[in-house]
């Protein structure tokens, strides 16, 4: 069974399958986060071209979270375009609350993120995300949550 998620940035809305059976506990903490409001009105903070735009960050710059770390959980989802996977530091343990969503093929990334779902319509809303680390003007997530 999968669940999904939408994700309304300024450029449209953009649905995700989750991947429960392949990452329980960041599906899990995600779909918490989105319902409890704590991803709405934050920005796009990292959008490379070609590679993937990330988002989660509180304070806007990549490196604040919701406090809460959530173990890895490293699968088979190859990270293509569309895929959804968790951001972290060093520590393959310190996923939080940011994640990105791949542009491309990114499998270099494959074994070493958790993905946890994957965009399966309004991908070209992620695409017109403004472009930047951190962008002159981010894009901004207006509202994330489970869908009904």
């Amino acid at each position: 069974m999968t669940d999904k998620l939408i994700l309304t940035l300024e450029t449209g809305d953009v649905t995700i399958e989750t991947y429960p059976e392949k990452a329980p506990n960041h599906v899990a903490r995600i779909k918490e986060l989105a319902d409890e409001g704590f991803y709405d009105g934050l920005s796009l903070h990292r959008v490379i071209s070609g590679f993937m735009a990330q988002m989660g960050c509180p304070i806007g710059n990549g490196t604040g979270g919701s406090g809460n770390k959530i173990d890895a959980e490293f699968n088979d989802v190859g990270h293509q375009r569309g895929v959804c996977s968790m951001a972290r530091a060093q520590d393959p343990n310190s996923a939080d609350s940011q994640f990105f969503i791949c542009f491309d093929d990114a499998s270099f990334l494959d074994g070493q993120y958790t993905a946890w779902g994957k965009v399966v319509d309004g991908m070209e809303h992620v695409d017109e995300a403004n472009v930047g680390e951190p962008p002159a003007t981010p894009t901004k997530i207006v509202k994330f949550r489970t869908a009904a």
